[in-house]
Formats: C-alpha cells, structure tokens, sequence
C-alpha cells in the first residue's frame, strides 16, 4: 500500500455527526484538529459546524484530502451508503488515508467496504465505541475495539486518545465489532435483568428507590444499573439510545454466535425479549422500553413521582452537563451525580428484607452466566482471555462479578471453558419471567 499513510495528518473527515459523533468533533476541534463533515441529517451538524467544523453536502467532499476519515453512523446499510458509490467517502480519499469506522455493525459489510477502500490504496480500521459511563462520548470517556493493520492503528492513535479514554487493537477487522457485541451483550442483559428484578421488588411493597440504593451497593452492581436504570425511575427510560439500535445489536450478536456455533441461550433470550420491544414500540422510541414489558407484565410502575434522573438525557433535558467526577478502585471515570429522591424511605418487612437478598443473588447469577457467553464468542473468535478481560473491564457491560475477577487472569482462565459452553439448564427468571410469577 501506498506509504503516504505515514505523513502529518492534516484534515479528519467525519461522516456521521449525531448525538455519539458530535461530542467526538468537539474533541478534535478543542485538540486543533481541522474538521471536516457531513450527516444524513443536516441539522444534527449544526453544533460542530458552529464550533469550527466545514459542512459539506456529500460524504465524497467531506472526505476529499483528509488524512483520517471517520464514519460513525446508525446502521450497517448507512456505513455502506455513505462510504460507496460516486458520492461516497471513499471517492474522496486520497491514497494513504485512513477509514476508521466507528460505527456499531455487521463485519462483512466493514470487510466488503475494506476490500473497496483497498483497491484505491486506503487502509481500514473498524473502531466500535464503548461508554465508560452513560454517554460517557460528551467528555472522552469511551473505548475502542480496534480490528485492521497494525500501522494503521499506530497511525491513528493519538486521534483515538483525543477522542476517547483508552483503546485497544485486538485483532483483524471483524475482531473489533465482536468484542463490542459480547460488551453489549453484558449491557443488554444486567439492563432486562436489573428492571426485572426492580419490578418485582415493587410489586411486593418495596419503592423502587430503595430496591435500586440495594442493587447498587451490593455484588449484583453492574453499569446497567448504576447508570441507567435511574431513567426507568424518572420515566424517560433513556431517550439517548434507540430501540432500533438495541434491536440491531442483540441481532448481529446472535448471528455472531450462529456463525461461531456459540449457543448462547441468556442471549438468545435476551434477543427476543428486545424483539418483543420493538413489536410493541415504536423503533424510534427510547431503548428501556424494554422494561416496561415487565412493568406490564408484574402490573407496577417503577417510575417514582417527583424524581428526575440527574443527568440531561433523563426526564429533565435543562439538566447541566456533569461537572464533578470519580475515579473508581479500576480507574474508570464517571460522573458524581447525586440522586434526590422526593420520596421517603418505609421499613421494610423481613420478607421484603428476604427478598431483595435474593434479588441481589440472583442478579450477581445472571452476571456471572452472561459473562461465561460472552467469553465464549470471544473465544471462539480466536480472543485471548486477557484482551476479553480487558475490552470487559473498560465497557458498558463492566459489573460487580466482573471486576471481583481484577488481576485473576494473569497465569489461570478467567472463566471455565467447560462452563462457558454448557447452557444452563433453564434462563434465569430475571431474563425471561415465567407466567407464574408475571401473574
């Protein structure tokens, strides 16, 4: 390939300018970096361009000269009409650039986009993002899963830094994007579960809030629930991701497992509860939602009067942006928010006590499970247990079972091959609850 790829950056093409890719431009601007854009929807640019960012009408000219260009864009056939074609980024870009992909999709297409970018002597990296906190993109705290050349993730580096916390180059393209789906997959299920399990703490007499302080402080603490689960008690179930995305996602991780002859049962199951989501929702509407099929389902509301969510992308959108950060025992960022909860606690009964012990067990049983499936696609995609560790550990998907396994891996498996691969023998009620217990 051409060795112009080793010369100064100049300019950075961004194809893709939503609520993920705006904080990123922002980042690059503030670094000197001169930015140059273009979206489907025009009006989601207007922030970036009023920042420095050059508009441009069609992908092609927002790549033309740039030395980097970025993609970061909602689904597999977006990536692919927006980088092919006459008008396409890829008509743009000068031999010797870089595609860096960010989008979270379907591998073959980033192979059949890579073979393209190939032909005219543009290297290809994909970069699937991770937050490290929710939207954790608005202040540089996401990871990347980087799959391509080795030089052209050297190459790129440093822009990867300035646009998120940490990044690893973990193999091939195609390795990056299924790291980021066994990460998701981890998120996907704490989310079912932990809003499972809320809503029966509420249908027994137990506030959700109360329910929640227990979940967060205890073994069964995942990212899911800490950060997420505040916008199913303020009742915007978090508007900042969409059911489309979640359905996307759980769907290219099952036919990953199917590819990898994974058989991935808690996944499966969480596939079709997030299906079931979207059959009854709008694919536009907040992905929580699918939380309130239990809500239904348990006949309980977990959304708790007067609480708003201390975040701008809950119930309240004036909320200022976060200020005030932690740094926790693995060094993870993440904002410190504080929950006012208008309501007052009660005292709880012994089998109210008893119950939320058992939650809390269950829960920290449904993270250990999911995590045993998502070392087994990364196995099965040729993973080390270290790198899996790793790419968990600085992820949406990180929980309390997870980080209770810090610095296990040096010289043993993090997690029994055996264990990964045999099924249990039922699902876990807070991943699919029985008809009994929905009665």
């Amino acid at each position: 390939m051409h060795t112009a790829l080793f010369r100064d950056v100049e300019r950075i093409g961004f194809i893709g300018t939503g609520s993920m890719g705006r904080p990123m431009i922002a980042k690059l601007l503030d670094a000197g970096y001169p930015v140059d854009v273009y979206d489907i929807k025009p009006t989601a640019a207007k922030d970036v361009v009023e920042k420095g960012a050059r508009w441009h009408d069609v992908p092609r000219d927002a790549a033309r000269d740039c030395g980097i260009v970025i993609s970061c864009l909602p689904l597999p056939q977006d990536v692919f009409d927006n980088m092919t074609g006459e008008q396409g980024a890829l008509a743009g870009m000068p031999p010797g650039s870089v595609w860096i992909d960010m989008s979270t999709t379907d591998y073959h297409n980033t192979i059949e986009i890579a073979r393209r970018a190939a032909a005219i002597g543009v290297y290809s990296l994909e970069a699937p993002v991770s937050n490290l906190s929710h939207m954790g993109v608005d202040f540089a705290n996401v990871s990347f899963f980087v799959g391509g050349p080795t030089e052209a993730y050297v190459r790129c580096e440093a822009v990867l830094q300035t646009m998120g916390a940490i990044s690893f180059h973990v193999g091939d393209i195609g390795q990056g994007q299924s790291v980021k789906l066994l990460t998701n997959l981890l998120f996907y299920a704490a989310a079912v579960a932990s809003g499972h399990a809320l809503c029966r703490s509420v249908r027994e007499g137990v506030p959700a809030q109360q329910a929640w302080r227990k979940f967060v402080g205890s073994s069964a603490n995942s990212v899911a629930i800490e950060q997420f689960a505040p916008f199913l008690l303020d009742g915007s179930y978090d508007p900042s991701c969409t059911l489309e995305i979640t359905v996307k996602d759980v769907g290219l991780t099952v036919q990953l497992a199917d590819e990898l002859g994974v058989g991935l049962p808690i996944g499966r199951a969480v596939e079709k509860r997030y299906s079931e989501a979207a059959r009854k929702f709008d694919r536009y509407d907040s992905h929580l939602r699918v939380i309130e099929l239990a809500e239904v389902g348990f006949g309980v509301r977990l959304q708790v009067p007067g609480y708003r969510a201390p975040s701008k992308y809950g119930a309240d959108p004036g909320y200022p942006p976060d200020q005030e950060f932690l740094t926790d025992p693995v060094g993870r960022i993440k904002p410190k928010r504080e929950h006012v909860f208008p309501l007052e606690d009660v005292p709880l009964s012994d089998v109210q006590i008893g119950l939320l012990k058992s939650l809390v067990g269950e829960l920290t049983h449904v993270n250990r499970l999911i995590l045993n499936e998502a070392f087994d696609l990364g196995r099965g995609m040729g993973l080390s247990d270290v790198l899996i560790y790793d790419a968990i550990t600085w992820s949406v998907g990180a929980s309390a079972w997870s980080d209770s396994h810090n610095g296990q891996y040096d010289n043993e498996q993090l997690v029994d091959p055996a264990a990964a691969s045999a099924p249990p023998t039922t699902i876990p009620h807070l991943i699919c609850p029985c008809t009994e217990e929905l009665s």
